[in-house]
């Protein structure tokens, strides 16, 4: 849900990009994300006019090969779809299969020790779920075992904290409609200057996907083709309120109220919590007694009020509450008020 100062800029004219003026935004841009992101210094940021999974492929592109074994944890929608992008660009892998709603234990990564794996791949906070991995752990394992990892943080990014220097994460996707709460089009590939040395190391067969191209391009604020310029300064006026606001952290503690509040605020109701380690970004819930995407078109039609219904084999059983972007505790009193008129009329 974007702000009014978000949705004032994109209903400007779009000016024209090769600019002092647009390179001084994405200068901007770079500066404040690398800040959020906690990235270590002579980190790089790319920007990606196009949703989280083409940022997900740039990276299998540009940083494996066949001659790579990588590990990727596969608990729901996105970590297969890392595993389908290791299919199609013949990227060895083994994926660490979790069930619904399943955290990440030790005990989970023990067969993997000293195995030679080369790459560590993982969706931070599995959307389809809404289970936040254990990053602490997981940064202890890529570090005892010297894997390059990559971290989809496209749900999580501002919503939990998160520390990339200290994690030791090489490569950090997010995208613009989660926690940024812009419209939907751009994502970004936040590099580690190990990452940066292995970009322009590559040797991609894609034109627009080669990341040392952009890498080279950005040394000037810009990109190397069209980029989704009123987006990105929509992002632009988004990230310096944040800073304005506190920074980081800050959001990071907005965010958690708002998640912590809408919990308290549905205990008598009948669903049940998809998982017990959930992301600030988003509550994963399963309805007791109806079906979950009856109940988020029910919402939709006839209260005005958009919950996220989910996709594949959880069509009908999980539905997911957000907590990011412009929303209030008021915000959240309101759909709990709908659930239980719902509820009165037998439909939750």
């Amino acid at each position: 849900m974007a702000n009014d100062a978000v949705r004032s800029i994109g209903s400007e004219q779009i000016p024209y990009f090769r600019t002092e003026e647009f390179s001084e935004t994405m200068f901007e841009n770079e500066k404040l994300m690398l800040k959020f992101a906690k990235a270590p210094t002579k980190s790089r940021l790319v920007s990606i006019t196009g949703s989280g999974t083409a940022s997900m492929e740039a990276v299998i592109l540009n940083f494996f090969s066949s001659y790579d074994k990588v590990l990727v944890i596969n608990g729901g929608s996105f970590g297969r779809r890392f595993v389908t992008l290791c299919q199609i660009h013949k990227v060895p892998y083994e994926e660490i299969k979790l069930g619904l709603g399943v955290s990440l234990e030790e005990k989970d990564l023990l067969p993997y020790e000293g195995k030679g794996y080369t790459g560590f791949l993982v969706n931070l906070d599995e959307t389809s779920t809404g289970v936040l991995y254990d990053i602490q752990l997981i940064s202890g394992f890529c570090k005892r075992n010297n894997l390059f990892l990559v971290v989809d943080s496209i749900s999580s990014f501002l919503a939990d904290p998160f520390n990339m220097a200290d994690l030791g994460v090489d490569v950090m996707i997010t995208g613009s409609q989660k926690a940024l709460a812009c419209p939907p089009g751009v994502s970004f590939i936040v590099l580690a200057p190990r990452a940066v040395e292995r970009a322009y190391e590559s040797k991609v067969r894609s034109m627009y996907f080669d990341l040392k191209v952009a890498l080279k391009n950005g040394e000037r604020g810009q990109t190397p083709f069209t980029p989704a310029v009123g987006i990105l300064r929509q992002i632009n006026i988004r990230l310096k309120e944040i800073e304005n606001h506190g920074g980081v952290d800050v959001e990071n503690g907005r965010i958690k109220q708002q998640a912590v509040d809408f919990r308290s605020k549905i205990t008598n109701l009948p669903f049940k919590y998809i998982t017990n380690s959930p992301s600030n970004a988003v509550t994963s819930l399963h309805p007791i007694h109806n079906n979950a995407y009856d109940i988020f078109l029910t919402l939709k039609n006839e209260y005005g009020i958009w919950i996220c219904p989910n996709s594949g084999n959880l069509v009908n059983s999980v539905f997911r509450v957000g907590h990011i972007g412009a929303l209030t505790k008021h915000d959240n009193t309101v759909l709990v008020n709908a659930f239980k008129d719902l509820e009165k009329r037998g439909l939750l």
